[in-house]
């Protein structure tokens, strides 16, 4: 099973992933740690990727979904902000999609509370403007606890998954 998890930066996306990955027994991967080093000097300097910065990450990520897939699956957190950026994810039909939506000053704040981390604060707003909102996928309001989230992504899983056999 290959579940992605999307939202802007600051969402809980490595949060609920991991845990989905450990209650599930798959392998989880951030894929913020598979940008270039000239993504991650772009960002860290304040300025958002454009699409061609994204391509080659997104492109490894997809080979990464498609080589866990062949193991049994895997979670994977990225934004995936554009409809486009998330039809290269979609290596296989049943991919999972679970949306993490939040009001901009929730995420705000927890941005600003975060430490070591290359994506600013100040870049959100452009990622709320690049987000192209799925019709897909369960869309899970973060304004819950880390152990609600959890919990209703698990549910939907267990849903969908007797709803594909």
């Amino acid at each position: 099973m290959l579940i992605i998890v999307t939202g802007v930066s600051g969402t809980g996306k490595t949060t609920i992933g991991t845990g989905i990955a450990e209650a599930l027994g798959l392998p989880f991967f951030d894929a913020d740690n598979f940008h270039p080093k000239e993504n991650i000097a772009k960002m860290s300097q304040g300025f958002p990727l454009d699409d061609n910065d994204r391509m080659p990450w997104l492109l490894t990520l997809a080979n990464l979904l498609q080589e866990s897939e062949k193991t049994g699956g895997a979670v994977l957190a990225c934004s995936a902000l554009k409809e486009s950026y998330r039809e290269l994810l979609k290596v296989q039909d049943d991919v999972r999609w679970i949306h993490l939506k939040g009001e901009r000053d929730l995420i705000w704040r927890r941005m600003l509370a975060r430490k070591n981390h290359y994506m600013k604060a100040g870049m959100l707003d452009s990622q709320f403007a690049t987000w192209e909102e799925p019709s897909y996928g369960l869309k899970l309001n973060i304004c819950q606890t880390p152990h609600e989230m959890l919990a209703e992504a698990l549910r939907y899983l267990r849903v969908s998954v007797r709803q594909s056999h």
